[in-house]
């Protein structure tokens, strides 16, 4: 089979490469899987370039999620069936097969299509695990930043089924309007002169419980600033820095406390029957339309995109684009065979 490996970190752009691998066996427990669609998410491209949490050993695999349909069962594996579609999270998904724990897939119901069900599991399972950790109830005020992006958009949305208050904030004006469109209110800009007194206006002066800060630098610092006194700020990631720029007297003084939310140490740590539930209602919320992961345009597939849009640039939309035939592009270190094709296989490059 083929699949996207790279021997060196660097630009993804030019370290991934098409290699011919042997295909893989499912062990225990596991499922092999013929991937139909994969989400490319900034922290893919992280991991490629050597500057995530996670550094896998070289030569190494890519992709962390995909959906696709079951092709073979481990030892043990009884609730899935040959033919079933699937999603989860696998390190390796980036291939035309790959092997996971049946314990982490889930079920695609028939209404969700590729697109959607590609990107179900990793960005809106951490969006609600998010929302759970900051212990907001009915009629509180949480605040984030980056609140363009996929995370973003979707602790807005699973935020207004709860009925929490969101203020959101962005880094260009044009952003308000944006997301205004797409239904989410209570945005504010944070380029436009008075922003912070736009914020009380929109909170009528209650108390923000909790805020999220995914850029960092010196937005961590205007985020902390918002949070109430004896509040929480969690640290979600770091889209234009991944140092912080913030005022230690809101640390001593205020009593308002820091923490990191990494989805990869949270989600392992639920309890069974708390990750049922999470990933249940995030299924819920798809199917019924309250939270969307949408497919913006079909990404070319001569290549795939560099780090620095998706990480480091304001306002890039929380959408997706699928490229048809990933593994079939131009980047390979054995001779293409013509016959072989893909149509039904792609990358959906999240931009969150």
């Amino acid at each position: 089979m083929r699949a996207l490996i790279h021997h060196a970190f660097g630009d993804p752009s030019s370290e991934l490469h098409i290699e011919t691998v042997p295909d893989p066996v499912p062990g225990p427990g596991q499922v092999l899987i013929r991937m139909s669609a994969s989400p490319i998410h900034n922290h893919d491209l992280l991991t490629v370039a050597g500057d995530y949490g996670f550094k896998p050993e070289l030569p190494a695999a890519s992709g962390t999620e995909a959906t696709g349909v079951v092709e073979a069962l481990g030892e043990g594996v009884s609730h899935l069936a040959i033919g079933q579609r699937v999603t989860g999270g696998s390190f390796g998904a980036w291939a035309e097969k790959y092997v996971a724990n049946a314990a982490g897939l889930v079920p695609v119901p028939d209404s969700l299509d590729d697109g959607t069900a590609a990107q179900l599991i990793s960005m809106p399972a951490s969006a609600l695990a998010l929302l759970n950790t900051l212990k907001a109830s009915q009629g509180d005020w949480i605040a984030q930043n980056a609140a363009g992006g996929a995370v973003g958009r979707l602790v807005a949305q699973f935020a207004r089924s709860r009925d929490v208050n969101v203020l959101g904030l962005v880094r260009r004006s044009a952003g308000v309007e944006e997301l205004a469109e797409a239904g989410i209110q209570n945005i504010v800009a944070t380029d436009a002169d008075g922003w912070r007194e736009r914020v009380t206006e929109i909170t009528d002066g209650a108390a923000i419980i909790a805020g999220v800060d995914s850029v960092g630098g010196t937005a961590t610092g205007d985020m902390l600033s918002l949070v109430t006194d004896g509040g929480r700020l969690v640290l979600f990631g770091g889209m234009a820095s991944w140092r912080m720029e913030a005022a230690i007297a809101d640390v001593i003084f205020r009593g308002v406390t820091i923490e990191g939310f990494w989805g990869a140490k949270v989600m392992p740590a639920l309890a069974p029957e708390a990750r049922s539930a999470l990933i249940g209602e995030v299924i819920q919320r798809a199917v019924a339309g309250d939270i969307t992961l949408p497919v913006e345009e079909v990404f070319p597939s001569n290549g795939l995109p560099t780090p620095s849009p998706p990480t480091t640039a304001p306002g890039v939309p929380a959408k997706c684009s699928c490229a048809p035939d990933p593994l079939l592009a131009g980047r390979t270190r054995t001779a293409p065979d013509p016959e072989v094709k893909s149509p039904d296989q792609g990358l959906l490059h999240s931009r969150g």
